[in-house]
């Protein structure tokens, strides 16, 4: 059985390339909970909250619930669900899942393959992560899930799509190795430190390692711009989420005072962003409404 390509293969709702990682999520929530507890049912009742937080945090900014996850896995093969009297799921309706006490947990034969190879769960857990995530998201998703991967392997199974090498180095050159929000240049040693090249849409959702879709920000900067705090606008300028609270001068001088800055563009041997890769992040990731300037 390849696992990999079964956890990385799950049905999700699609349209028009919107983000529903609801299922990938729920599946990570899951192995971290075998991970700690074994084969132990997940009361729904009891995860909910957890499960809430999760979607709120790394899920697409849109109000959602658990409860469609938590019914729908269950056509995947890889996860079942029982009512408390032992009947099958309710449905998706967060009252009906309440109230029988339905549970779910991995199916039989995923536990016994988990428990057989040590290494699996690494496995599945990565290339979850790999399929639906942003690598500055990955370690912050692993905490909230309860997820220990330090032991993990690389995972395995199916060929599948890889990120590019040059991705990051043509990035870097476009934007001469400064962040376009903040301006940051810093280097050690002669090497940039604290830069990344952040996908604008997201390789997990067919972002292409092309400089039309990459920026050059600092390692703050990306990881709010995957977080959706930070967004930009077809004119290329900076929005900062009405939903972001930082009080300190150092919060507001960083992030606040950045909605209404012009973003840094691109050296002109080099395409900008393109208008449509803008967009998707506008409405997939950016958490909406934007702060005036």
């Amino acid at each position: 059985m390849d696992w990999v390509e079964r956890v990385t293969g799950v049905r999700r709702w699609a349209r028009g390339g919107e983000r529903a990682p609801h299922k990938p999520l729920l599946l990570l929530y899951a192995l971290g909970h075998f991970q700690r507890h074994g084969d132990v049912p997940i009361v729904y009742s009891a995860a909910e909250e957890h499960l809430v937080r999760l979607l709120r945090e790394f899920g697409p900014p849109r109000t959602t619930t658990p409860a469609y996850p938590f019914h729908h896995l269950t056509s995947d093969g890889l996860w079942e669900v029982r009512t408390a009297d032992g009947g099958a799921s309710p449905g998706p309706r967060v009252g009906a899942l309440r109230d029988t006490g339905a549970a779910g947990q991995l199916t039989g034969e995923l536990v016994r393959d988990l428990r057989r190879e040590p290494r699996l769960l690494s496995q599945l857990c990565r290339a979850i992560l790999e399929a639906n995530f942003e690598p500055s998201l990955h370690e912050d998703i692993c905490v909230e899930a309860g997820l220990d991967l330090d032991s993990a392997g690389a995972p395995v199974g199916r060929e599948r799509r890889r990120r590019s090498q040059e991705f990051r180095e043509q990035v870097m050159v476009a934007y001469e190795y400064q962040c376009a929000f903040c301006g940051y240049d810093g280097w050690l040693g002669g090497t940039a430190v604290g830069l990344d090249a952040a996908h604008v849409r997201w390789w997990a959702f067919d972002g292409p390692d092309e400089v039309t879709n990459g920026i050059c920000l600092c390692a703050l900067h990306h990881k709010l711009f995957d977080k959706g705090v930070l967004g930009m606008t077809p004119a290329r300028q900076i929005t900062v989420s009405a939903h972001y609270i930082g009080r300190s001068a150092a919060a507001q001088g960083q992030v606040t005072a950045l909605a209404g800055r012009e973003v840094g563009r691109p050296q002109n041997a080099f395409p900008d962003v393109a208008d449509h890769h803008i967009a998707w992040h506008a409405h997939e990731v950016f958490r909406s409404p934007a702060r005036a300037a």
